[in-house]
């Protein structure tokens, strides 16, 4: 099975967040047949990171399985691989699992592959392996980079705004409380709130992306909520405190997630980049000094047209082994 025959094996494996047991035996089975012993590791029922060791693991070559919905199998054409994961990290992974072969193909070893469950959720699988690092000193983690390797990316805070009325009949509103007027008030004066802004990373975003609650047409609703994601440029604990202030009574504030601004290591010969999206490397802190890189492009992933260019996947698995000798040699 060649890089682009495996990169579709990989997406044609549905692994939406929580599913991923499928393509985690397929990458360890596809390991072990190339005498690479990889292990099945239990993250929760039925969830599997995946690692592979060669040597003493100085350095740990690392990307997710799993995708967001919804599931798009496989396709291909001259220039590109399609399907949802193909990008966002499914041809990552490939092309670290073929860097791995040329590496050892060379006789090289001392370094390690580990693969996620979780990543675009809370992740669970990263955070668990947290907990159980090999005492590696580099981290390289995949995602797409479009080629270019990291120098600053953005952090994340996840959040939902609850909002709490009373029901009442609709022709009788005043005998009611709408939680959907108040959520719209407190999100009203949420996009009041001064957003930080960083020289090297911009400025601090947000987007509302779920709004939901009420019960017919003809109920004051009781209940309401929104589920927003700001994209963090500094601490996120002022923030945190102005949010809180500025919705008042009308909502509460569940924080549920935080992810701080990360800035990886960069090497020679590399062209960087600065990214807004927020990778597994926070919770994988003990895994070493990290490196952020890797083929496709941000902008594609998560949609219907998700892909990865075929020659520039073919060329990740060349600068995935550089990387490696790379850090290799500083450890």
């Amino acid at each position: 099975m060649d890089l682009f025959a495996f990169t579709r094996a990989l997406v044609d494996l549905e692994s939406i967040t929580g599913n991923e047991e499928k393509v985690a035996r397929f990458l360890a089975g596809f390991l072990r047949e190339k005498g690479i012993g990889a292990e099945l590791i239990e993250v929760e029922a039925g969830r599997f990171n995946v690692l592979a060791r060669c040597g003493e693991p100085r350095v740990v070559l690392s990307t997710h399985i799993d995708t967001v919905p919804p599931f798009i199998p496989s396709s291909e054409d001259e220039q590109y691989i399609y399907g949802r994961g193909s990008c966002d990290a499914k041809g990552i992974a490939a092309a670290q699992v073929f860097a791995a072969l040329e590496l050892l193909a060379a006789g090289e070893r001392d370094f390690a592959l580990l693969f996620v469950v979780g990543e675009e959720k809370n992740s669970t699988g990263a955070l668990f392996a947290n907990q159980h690092p090999i005492g590696s000193r580099f981290l390289i983690n995949g995602e797409p980079t479009e080629s270019k390797m990291v120098s600053a990316g953005k952090g994340a805070l996840r959040l939902d705004l609850v909002s709490r009325g009373r029901m009442a009949h609709s022709a009788y509103p005043h005998l009611g409380e709408s939680a959907i007027e108040k959520l719209l008030l407190a999100l009203r004066r949420l996009r009041q709130v001064s957003l930080p802004a960083d020289e090297r990373l911009g400025p601090t975003t947000y987007n509302v992306g779920v709004i939901s609650g009420g019960r017919a047409p003809n109920v004051v609703p009781d209940y309401a909520r929104a589920e927003i994601l700001i994209r963090l440029v500094s601490d996120a604990a002022p923030l945190r405190g102005a949010i809180t202030q500025a919705v008042g009574t009308d909502a509460e504030a569940h924080f549920l997630l935080e992810i701080p601004p990360v800035f990886p290591r960069v090497l020679p010969g590399f062209e960087t980049a600065v990214v807004s999206f927020t990778t597994d490397i926070p919770a994988l802190s003990n895994w070493g000094e990290p490196v952020l890189f890797g083929p496709g492009s941000i902008h594609v992933a998560h949609t219907t047209d998700e892909r990865i260019a075929k020659q520039e996947l073919k060329a990740a698995v060349g600068a995935y082994a550089k990387i490696v000798r790379q850090l290799r040699s500083r450890g």
